[in-house]
């Protein structure tokens, strides 16, 4: 049996996450339940959940500071939130699952399915979670990043580009490291289309910064620093010649 805690200051929501978890979660048991960052942080001393779900805003604070105050988390986290773009944005990056209120029962699902998939130690990820909404100020400076085994949090600046496998995504690092991420390359285009990285073709998302030239012949192609060719569409042509003379 799955242990499960809920936090949230509402209590209908409460009530009605509980309603979905019986019906759509048979092997998930609510264990306890807080209105507060205080109270929520008082029973995770006490009880020791498999997974949290966790409002962001709440009357005596957020979500966040409850994560300030604990040292250590030996459970999954899903946030739940209304819509907050800053707030969704740095989840994408930490590749922390949340939930948009009100809760659809298929995103609940999915999102107990994957936690049942991974149980994965996920300290790592929260922590860049908060780096990234305390600096929200700057770019994100890592990504976390789900292989088949293991989440790697890795620096932005190291990668050189990803390629489109199907519904998963290469991505190949400056040193030579590559890893096959189980997510599409759109996600990760509009993650990092702020950072620098461009979509040059339907299959390939390059770091501009490791372009070395663009070649016209042959259809078109870009080399980038590693010695790699990455096709350009006939459709992007245009718009990688003007991005290039912006460089």
């Amino acid at each position: 049996m799955i242990k499960a805690i809920i936090i949230d200051d509402i209590e209908q929501a409460r009530t009605t996450l509980k309603k979905d978890l019986d019906v759509y979660a048979k092997d998930v048991s609510v264990i306890g339940e807080a209105s507060g960052v205080v109270e929520g942080a008082k029973l995770l001393k006490s009880l020791q959940p498999d997974v949290l779900f966790l409002d962001i805003q709440m009357q005596d604070g957020s979500g966040f500071d409850l994560l300030d105050i604990l040292k250590d988390i030996p459970f999954k986290i899903i946030f739940i939130t209304a819509s907050d773009a800053h707030a969704i944005k740095a989840f994408r990056y930490a590749a922390i699952d949340y939930l948009l209120k009100p809760v659809d029962p298929d995103e609940l699902i999915a999102a107990l399915h994957k936690f049942r998939q991974e149980k994965l130690n996920e300290n790592d990820k929260y922590r860049l979670l908060n780096d990234s909404l305390k600096n929200h100020q700057k770019p994100n400076s890592r990504l976390a990043l789900h292989t088949q085994d293991k989440i790697h949090i890795v620096n932005i600046a190291d990668i050189i580009r990803c390629e489109s496998s199907v519904n998963y995504t290469e991505f190949y690092f400056n040193g030579g490291k590559k890893l096959l991420v189980t997510k599409t390359l759109k996600e990760f285009e509009d993650l990092l289309e702020d950072q620098g990285f461009y979509r040059v073709h339907q299959s390939h998302l390059i770091n501009t910064k490791y372009i070395r030239e663009f070649v016209k012949t042959d259809g078109g192609y870009i080399l980038m620093t590693d010695g790699s060719n990455v096709p350009v569409s006939t459709r992007k042509r245009p718009d990688v010649i003007r991005m290039l003379e912006e460089l």
